[in-house]
């Protein structure tokens, strides 16, 4: 298959990107919009947050140190807005250390790519969140005392309506569909996030689930839905 070929197989979006450097906004907005997507920049997150107020993108990729407003604060404030709570925000960012991964997965990020990048990894993660996003039109998803609205992005906890990030419903729902069964965090970066095999950084299905459990445990120190089995995985 051709490079034009493959492109048409894939999942064409609306982006948009905030970065406080203008050659990187030129760079991803050609590497983009060549992949077929629909492209929208923003310098800053005043400038993000009119673009957001005017329409929904697919996917944001957001650069974490900016001026005035940084991307977790960002994040947090469109996570804030029940409109772009389903958004899936990817962090691209040259703050790569482990504690930054983190405060961006606890400010409400899906996943996050390091600068320097290779384009091939971006367009795979991209694929990925779209994915995730885009298996809202699957049927309810029913587990006891939860409930998966594929179609709000919500989940119904012991009769209190949750919304949850696309990874977060992404995650949530493979384990449901695989209940009784422990899954690795390695399994679940492959099926979930879409890393290939061997690949991806285990902290981030870890932070992910505390954030799920935030979400839907009455008390997330000592979860009785998703419950983890030490050096194992997880299982609902």
């Amino acid at each position: 298959m051709n490079a034009a070929a493959a492109r048409k197989d894939r999942p064409m979006a609306r982006i948009l990107v905030v970065d406080d450097e203008i050659q990187v906004l030129q760079i991803l907005s050609k590497f983009l919009t060549a992949e077929g997507h629909a492209v929208d920049l923003a310098l800053d997150a005043d400038t993000a947050l009119t673009i957001l107020d005017e329409h929904t993108p697919d996917v944001i990729l957001l650069d974490v140190i900016m001026p005035k407003m940084d991307g977790f604060e960002l994040c947090r404030l469109i996570r804030e807005r029940s409109a772009l709570s389903h958004v899936p925000v990817l962090f691209l960012t040259g703050a790569g250390g482990i504690e930054s991964k983190i405060d961006g997965f606890e400010s409400g990020g899906d996943d996050y790519v390091v600068k320097p990048f290779e384009p091939r990894e971006l367009a795979l993660r991209i694929e990925a969140l779209l994915r995730a996003a885009r298996r809202y039109s699957a049927p309810v998803i029913e587990c006891d005392d939860i409930t998966l609205y594929p179609d709000s992005g919500t989940a119904c906890v012991n009769g209190e309506t949750v919304s949850l990030t696309p990874v977060e419903f992404d995650l949530l729902s493979f384990l449901i569909r695989n209940r009784g069964q422990v899954v690795p965090a390695r399994t679940l970066l492959t099926e979930v996030w879409g890393y290939p095999s061997g690949v991806g950084d285990p902290s981030l299905v870890r932070t992910h689930i505390m954030n799920l459990r935030r979400k839907i445990e009455q008390d997330p120190e000592n979860p009785s839905l998703v419950r983890t089995v030490p050096r194992h995985g997880y299982t609902v």
